[in-house]
């Protein structure tokens, strides 16, 4: 048995911290079922000591030089890409990404986001005018003050660096609370923040769970933002607890994407499609879960799909090669394995994967990528966001069909359209209900914003409606132009 790590300190005011009070948790690596490290979950005492650190370190940071701030980012990045290995081992074993994976995608996603926010922040301007109609009022974008960081399990660099790096470019100070459940890579994350000279309490980190940590943060009142990613209950608990204190609250919630691929799209469509659905074990909110295929070419589809599912290899994320691994924990499992089998008793045909684990494993929390065809709109396959590889394909007729059964959903995050047809991918584009449209696999420019409607929560993330979402806008008249 590998050694396990003790990470039960936290990062407060510049240092790591002992709790306040022990209350230790098993991160558990998924590939494995082993204990490979120990954390402690923070309570009030330590929420409180976090965000008092930042408070005293807001006036200080909210008044450097954007030129300072961008100079500490650009230092962040240096450091962050010497220690892609040390984060792509944390990702893998914490979370279950495939070590090739954690290295490429999981790790490589958050130098994407840095430098992506590096290079939007050289262009943004803190002081801009309304327009020429109002030559002498300008509109100010100030720093909100601390702010509180809640990230989840499934891309964990992603969503760190897509909070953390736009809070300090903005002149805020931060808490971050990552997942409970991953916590290995924000530690390491941590490191590297401290080891590139942040200031003491402009980012500080506790460990904790969403009753505990996550509550104190959403109810704090020294804390004037919550930023937050994960499922859409947790989001709306996150909401309720954050309303008496009228804080700014931003949402990064659940997926339930549809793919639509129509008869005269590319001959790499469905295998494309299906494929990204895999990816991350389906862990990732913007998967392509529904698959809406023309009838012309919907039998060919489901042969396709079920094909690829057959032919995706699962295995352990300690091994090198292109596989998907296991997922996250135990309790993710058998909420996946209770979704397939409804899929079966409400109907729908498996035409690859299934209930139990893979063929030749015997521990681990690995999941049969899974394809369902003559899937209704209707079903709980098609409505509730699964979070594991599972496909639903769902036949339709027509243009407006596709479009009323993509928009059919609670969910608005991502969807799909696969057409050769560009006037018809516009028009289609233009009517779904979704904060993010990508067509015929081409994946959206740097500096887009990720972000939904509807149940995926309205928040935009990267880009310059990133930085944005960590200030407020403050609007003067009577500008002096040429002081």
């Amino acid at each position: 048995m590998a050694e396990v790590l003790d990470k039960r300190k936290f990062y407060i005011d510049g240092a790591w911290v002992e709790p306040a009070a022990a209350r230790d948790l098993d991160v558990i690596d998924p590939s494995t079922e082993e204990t490979v490290a120990v954390i402690s979950l923070g309570d009030q005492a330590d929420t409180d000591a976090a965000v008092g650190a930042a408070k005293r370190a807001f006036p200080a940071w909210a008044a450097t030089s954007p030129a300072d701030r961008l100079a500490l980012v650009e230092k962040i990045l240096a450091v962050y890409q010497t220690r892609t290995d040390d984060m792509a081992w944390a990702i893998s074993r914490e979370m279950g990404a495939p070590i090739d994976m954690a290295l490429k995608s999981q790790a490589a996603s958050g130098t994407y986001h840095i430098s992506t926010f590096i290079d939007a922040f050289r262009d943004f301007q803190f002081v801009r005018p309304l327009g020429d109609h109002a030559p002498s009022t300008m509109v100010s974008w100030e720093p909100v003050g601390v702010v509180g960081l809640i990230t989840p399990w499934n891309w964990p660099m992603n969503q760190v660096t897509l909070k953390v790096i736009p809070a300090i470019l903005a002149g805020n100070t931060c808490v971050l609370k990552p997942s409970e459940i991953a916590p290995l890579s924000s530690i390491v994350f941590t490191e590297i923040l401290h080891e590139a000279g942040v200031p003491a309490g402009v980012f500080n980190l506790v460990h904790g769970d969403g009753p505990g940590v996550g509550t104190q943060l959403s109810t704090h009142d020294d804390v004037e933002m919550i930023s937050f990613t994960g499922s859409t209950r947790a989001g709306i608990a996150i909401t309720k607890a954050a309303a008496d204190s009228l804080k700014k609250v931003v949402l990064e919630l659940g997926g339930k994407g549809a793919n639509i691929v129509f008869a005269d799209a590319d001959d790499a469509a469905v295998a494309r499609g299906a494929k990204h659905c895999f990816n991350n074990t389906g862990q990732s909110c913007n998967a392509p879960t529904r698959m809406l295929v023309e009838r012309p070419v919907y039998d060919r589809a489901v042969e396709i799909a079920a094909k690829v599912a057959n032919e995706t290899v699962v295995a352990s994320a300690h091994t090198q090669g292109g596989h998907v691994g296991p997922v996250v924990s135990k309790a993710q499992w058998d909420k996946i394995q209770d979704l397939i089998q409804v899929g079966i008793d409400e109907g729908a045909r498996l035409v690859a994967g299934g209930t139990g684990l893979p063929e030749g494993v015997n521990r681990g929390y690995f999941v049969r990528p899974t394809v369902f065809a003559d899937v209704t709109n209707e079903m709980d396959i098609a409505r509730q966001e699964i979070f594991g590889p599972v496909l639903s394909i769902i036949p339709f007729d027509s243009e407006e069909d596709a479009v009323r059964i993509a928009n059919d959903t609670p969910y608005g995050l991502t969807n799909y359209v696969q057409s050769q047809d560009g006037a018809k991918r516009n028009r289609v584009a233009r009517q779904l209900q979704s904060g993010m449209v990508e067509m015929n696999g081409e994946s959206r420019g740097p500096g887009s914003a990720f972000g939904g409607v509807k149940k995926s929560g309205r928040a935009r993330e990267g880009g310059i409606m990133g930085l944005e979402e960590f200030m407020d806008s403050k609007s003067i008249s009577g500008w002096d132009r040429d002081a």
